[in-house]
């Protein structure tokens, strides 16, 4: 496997805006996609071949790392890069989940 998934937490104050996430995105030469799942959808087990940039702007979800057993959960404005490869599943928190997603 490459190197591990990273989360990154929102540290700023105010939450985190649409056009923001966006424009973070572009500026990494990314071509953002929106999408949203209802409370308590399950992502079964799973890997992508592509480097998946996952940030979220509404709700939660949390992230289980098949290798670590590690769960990542994100909040508004938390971001998580997954390199290909790494097998995962997720599990949307009790009020959904709103996302923006690039892939390198």
């Amino acid at each position: 496997m490459v190197a591990p998934p990273v989360l990154r937490r929102w540290t700023h104050r105010e939450l985190p805006n649409d056009e923001l996430l966006e424009a973070t995105l572009r500026k990494e030469g990314l071509e953002p996609e929106w999408w949203s799942n209802a409370p308590g959808y399950r992502y079964s087990e799973h890997e992508h071949d592509y480097h998946k940039v996952v940030v979220c702007a509404e709700g939660s979800i949390t992230f289980v790392l098949t290798p670590t057993g590690e769960e990542l959960e994100l909040y508004p404005g938390d971001r998580l890069d997954l390199p290909p490869g790494w097998p995962h599943e997720a599990l949307v928190g009790t009020a959904g989940v709103r996302c923006l997603e690039g892939r390198r």
